[in-house]
């Protein structure tokens, strides 16, 4: 039986049926780990999404905030003026998500024709984004993160971190679904990277098979992180055999979303996944 999945995202629109989708990384910040500055002009940013699109992403994820460890917050109404222009004109011919964790930006993204909320805090952050997705009902990424990425590096802590990491997902599903955001629109995110050590991400990626059993697809981003600097001794720049190597092990093991900065090697990353695994 051939693997595939579906994502319910805003006005009822589903993407797939398909064994993998790619969401291409727009960050519109002057300070991301990776590519920050690059795509800060939204012309630029804009230009930059249209080419990942055309490379093979199925979503454009635009960003206003970097989420690196301890990275500055800044305003609703600052992050509002980075993402909206790039919004506004992607989602002509893109299906666009947000990252983003604040009401104010996500209600303002999805006015603007974005169709996917990415929430790095899990509506924690700021509660109010709760009542935003559930009266809109996009799609939403639920992810986990253990604190706020101005602090969530400085001592993660875990007895059981995939049994955590579960319960976590589970109370917040809960929440989720009372609140009426209908479950084909959730995909739960474990967080690489967010409140981990190598160990934990590691020991994640390992089991990423036990999170799967909640029954929802997964998101996963772990593109050019950090942990690849401390497993492999690699810079940012010279992460993305080891970003590809692991896409190909969770895409064959049944990980459908991938989040990263080179989404034309993805997509050829994804074809061989599905060109020799068995029920792909």
């Amino acid at each position: 039986m051939k693997r595939t999945y579906t994502w319910t995202i805003k006005g009822g629109r589903v993407l797939g049926p398909s064994p993998f989708f790619i969401a291409g990384i727009v960050n519109v910040t002057p300070d991301s780990f990776y590519d920050g500055g690059v795509n800060y002009d939204p012309q630029h940013a804009v230009a930059n999404g249209r080419m990942l699109a055309s490379q093979g992403a199925d979503i454009l994820d635009v960003g206003g905030e970097s989420t690196r460890p301890f990275a500055d917050k800044i305003s609703a109404k600052d992050e509002i003026r980075r993402v909206i222009p790039v919004v506004r004109e992607l989602a002509k011919d893109h299906v666009v998500s947000v990252d983003t964790v604040k009401h104010e930006v996500a209600l303002a993204a999805l006015e603007a024709g974005a169709s996917i909320i990415n929430d790095v805090s899990a509506f924690s952050a700021d509660p109010a984004l709760l009542e935003v997705v559930a009266d809109i009902k996009p799609g939403y990424v639920l992810m986990h993160s253990q604190g706020s990425p101005d602090k969530m590096q400085i001592a993660p802590h875990y007895d059981n971190v995939i049994g955590e990491i579960s319960t976590f997902f589970k109370k917040s599903l809960e929440k989720l679904l009372k609140a009426g955001l209908p479950e084909k629109n959730i995909v739960i995110d474990p967080g690489i990277g967010f409140g981990k050590t190598l160990e934990h991400n590691i020991e994640i990626l390992k089991n990423i098979d036990a999170l799967m059993e909640l029954g929802f697809p997964v998101y996963m981003g772990l593109s050019n992180k950090s942990l690849w600097g401390k497993l492999l001794g690699l810079e940012p720049q010279d992460r993305q055999n080891a970003t590809q190597a692991a896409t190909a092990v969770l895409a064959a093991r049944g990980v459908p979303i991938h989040r990263v900065h080179e989404v034309g090697l993805t997509a050829q990353t994804l074809r061989i996944v599905k060109a020799i695994a068995k029920d792909i």
